[in-house]
């Protein structure tokens, strides 16, 4: 199974909506911890890593380019 990539600040969807309704987060810290705050009601949640990324349905809204490479950089 391919990982997923997420950045800081993207915006991402999760798999079980917040209790306001919304299911789009915001990745506002990142680490051993996601720290994620809701897009409906601004409310933020410290989870672990691998629980985010077993939740984490896909990636809406991305800080970074579709063109730029992960790879290499010039």
């Amino acid at each position: 199974m391919e990982r997923k990539i997420f950045q800081l600040g993207d915006i991402v969807q999760m798999k079980k909506q917040h209790p306001c309704g919304s299911n789009e987060m915001e990745i506002i810290r990142m680490g051993m911890d996601i720290r994620i705050k809701c897009v409906g009601c601004q409310h933020s949640v410290l989870i672990p890593r691998v629980k985010f990324e077993k939740n984490m349905k896909k990636v809406l809204r991305s800080t970074l380019p579709p063109e730029t490479s992960l790879g290499t950089l010039d």
